[in-house]
């Protein structure tokens, strides 16, 4: 299969598009590269023909002559959205509905939209695909636009699939430490402490970056009709955690690390999902990774680079921290077009 995927040299983007390769897939990346800064370690066995443009900026004939798009391109996380709200309306919302319209028109017969979990946003009980979406942030209110724009263009030429990911963990070489998991990790390796500002009480499912990859790899081997218009929850019911959970879980992998907690906080998200679905659409998908194991790899990997506290702190690492310098240097407009571009 003849495949393009955006984000490619993204955390999750990273690890996808070896996977894909690995595979047998023959596959295209597009990144703009707002994240080049981020190359944390070598650990990818392939990597693919990369465009460097913007997703606003593709054209129908960029996607013509491809089997599948594979859009993982967005403003990746909740405080990029408070910082420039109609920026992550302009990328994630309407420039995602757009390159589906362009695909979709280019001929392209399958589109993997990267969604999020977070489009349930505060939730009692165990949710799934089938429950209300209650979206809290500019990230996730645009995951459930696209899902709601996106999902009218299916028929029998265009099959577009829906992956509602938990919330990514485990290592990458194109490293984020402003997730979970990955940020207390790093905090146990480099403070010898997690010292949480909340009480650890909400519930967040997670899964790791390589099982998101299998996913899509499976809804692309998958028969057209068991994946067509489809919304699937990425994870496993095993990895819904309290926050609190995840801290002792980490700290444990973590020679030496002491926890403490705080009041509860103010961030009201929570929320325990079903991944029953994925499993019964997909047969055989299961998760490699857990918390405990992925925390152990994150180990692995600080021990053999030896990561220092700059390193882990640092912009190239955390999606706001680069936003900002990239802005407050003017090497990005306030759109988040490069100001010098080819």
């Amino acid at each position: 299969m003849r495949i393009l995927a955006t984000g490619t040299e993204g955390y999750l983007g990273s690890l996808l598009a070896p996977t894909l390769l690995e595979a047998g897939h023959d596959v295209v990346g597009v990144d703009t590269g707002l994240y080049k800064a981020g190359w944390l370690y070598n650990g990818s066995p392939r990597t693919p023909q990369t465009i460097a443009k913007d997703v606003r900026d593709l054209q129908q004939p960029d996607l013509e002559g491809f089997d599948a798009v594979v859009h993982m391109a967005e403003l990746s996380n909740d405080p990029i959205g408070d910082l420039i709200g109609d920026v992550t309306y302009d990328i994630n919302h309407h420039g995602s509905v757009r390159l589906a319209e362009l695909a979709k028109a280019a001929g392209v017969q399958r589109f993997v939209y990267m969604s999020s979990c977070s489009v349930y946003g505060v939730a009692d009980g165990v949710v799934d695909e089938t429950s209300p979406t209650d979206p809290q942030t500019a990230y996730a209110r645009c995951k459930a636009l696209v899902e709601r724009d996106v999902t009218p263009m299916a028929d029998d030429s265009f099959s577009p699939t829906f992956l509602r990911n938990a919330t990514a963990f485990g290592a990458s070489p194109r490293m984020r430490f402003d997730i979970v998991l990955n940020n207390l990790a790093g905090l146990a390796w480099t403070e010898g402490k997690i010292a949480m500002t909340s009480d650890g009480t909400p519930w967040r499912p997670l899964v790791h970056g390589l099982d998101i990859a299998r996913a899509i790899r499976a809804v692309l081997d998958a028969p057209r009709e068991d994946v067509h218009a489809q919304v699937l929850n990425v994870g496993s019911d095993e990895q819904n955690y309290t926050v609190r959970d995840i801290a002792e879980i980490v700290a444990s992998e973590f020679p030496g690390c002491e926890v403490s907690f705080g009041p509860p906080g103010a961030d009201n998200r929570s929320y325990k999902v079903s991944f029953a679905k994925i499993r019964q659409v997909l047969p055989g998908y299961e998760c490699d990774w857990d918390a405990r194991k992925g925390a152990a790899q994150l180990r692995e990997v600080f021990q053999r680079i030896d990561l220092d506290t700059a390193t882990f702190t640092g912009r190239g690492h955390t999606r706001l921290k680069q936003i900002e310098h990239l802005m407050r240097t003017h090497q990005v407009d306030d759109s988040l077009y490069w100001t010098v571009r080819p």
